[in-house]
């Protein structure tokens, strides 16, 4: 048999699947590993895929995305992000996975290192191993809200260093970047000369704390933005996300999009459209039932004494588990889902600065989240 490329055994196993894979082979689970909504996709976008089915439309589309789509996504940018941009600028991606993806494969060759967050979402340091790249971990530490050290981060970048990564609201912390640390470190990214690349899949969840796209500072096109429709309209299986470049790049998009893709399924691309134009009072119920399972959980972790991130954004929750786990937080989250029936992410998943850390998804009835959290250990008094 032949060899595959060596650095394909470098790319590291998702822990947060490993524990959902276990937890689908069993009764009765307390299911809050996963980033799933929890409400139905609305109605009027599933519309739009039936209709589109019906009337087969089922052919291919230009590279970037149907027409109307990527003009609703310009007007959506500017009126929402900020971000003026033309519709050359914006490219229908399968997911934010494959726009992030597509990012760093355009500015990493072999051998460059990036900047990613730790703790943060696995895809960042996965895809780096995957394009043959190094991932630099910048850590985000409890003593700083989880926000990072720009004097730190800058000291971490090299002569190999091209780009850094920015994750707000963050998964798995909740985290939203102030408008003063973006610009700071957009700054520090002209100073090297560094690419930044901006994950902003949960823009619409934030609770009294503005969203700010880093790519609305940006003076001098360095920004790519990744955005999503799964977890705002609840279509994580429709896949359906967008990249939005820097200025000049329509030709070299064009291209590789063709290479790894061609285009995103046209029925998909017409719910998208109906997701972004149509009614958003869905996305404003599902932030508000986020919103109240955030003070749920969060109320129920203070009365046990629990150490927990009052997060700002998302729909996650990051708990401290470290009086329970024993320096290994994944094999406990394997443990306690075995024992408890109760499936949470291990934060040793999201980077070494996890470890002793666990986080949950918020998206969730009720029950299942109060459920979760009292089978939860308590630290000793």
């Amino acid at each position: 048999m032949p060899w595959l490329a060596p650095h394909i055994a470098s790319v590291p196993a998702s822990g947060i699947r490993r524990v959902f894979e276990l937890a689908a082979g069993l009764d009765d689970v307390a299911m809050l590993v996963i980033g799933e909504p929890d409400v139905p996709v609305p109605h009027h976008v599933g519309d739009a895929a039936r209709r589109a089915w019906s009337e087969d439309r089922t052919g291919y589309t230009p590279n970037g995305g149907i027409a109307p789509l990527r003009e609703a996504l310009v007007a959506k940018l500017a009126r929402e992000n900020d971000l003026h941009v033309d519709v050359e600028q914006v490219w229908v991606t399968v997911g934010a996975t494959q726009a992030l993806y597509q990012a760093m494969g355009l500015v990493l060759a072999s051998g460059d290192e990036v900047l990613v967050p730790d703790p943060g979402y696995t895809t960042f340091s996965m895809n780096a191993h995957m394009l043959d790249a190094v991932p630099v971990s910048y850590p985000l530490s409890p003593a700083r809200g989880f926000l990072p050290d720009l004097e730190q981060l800058e000291a971490a970048v090299t002569d190999r260093t091209r780009a850094v990564i920015v994750n707000s609201p963050s998964n798995p912390l909740g985290v939203v970047w102030p408008r003063e640390v973006l610009q700071g470190l957009l700054d520090l990214a002209a100073r090297h000369d560094l690419w930044v690349i901006s994950d902003e899949v949960y823009e619409y969840f934030t609770y009294g704390t503005p969203h700010v796209s880093i790519a609305s500072l940006d003076a001098d096109d360095r920004v790519f933005s990744a955005f999503s429709l799964s977890k705002t309209y609840a279509m994580t299986g429709v896949r359906v996300g967008y990249l939005v470049t820097p200025r000049g790049l329509a030709p070299t998009m064009r291209t590789v999009q063709e290479a790894m893709v061609s285009c995103v399924a046209e029925p998909d691309q017409h719910a998208a459209l109906a997701a972004v134009t149509g009614d958003h009072g869905p996305v404003s119920e599902a932030r508000e039932h986020y919103r109240q399972n955030l003070e749920l959980a969060t109320a129920l972790l203070a009365e046990r004494g629990i150490a927990h991130l009052d997060p700002q954004g998302a729909f996650y929750l990051w708990i401290d588990v470290s009086h329970a786990s024993q320096g290994d937080v994944a094999g406990w989250a394997e443990r306690f889902l075995l024992e408890q029936r109760v499936a949470v992410a291990p934060g040793s998943a999201f980077g070494r600065s996890g470890e002793g850390w666990i986080r949950i998804c918020l998206a969730a009835a009720p029950e299942v989240i109060e459920r979760g959290l009292r089978a939860l250990p308590a630290p000793v008094a």
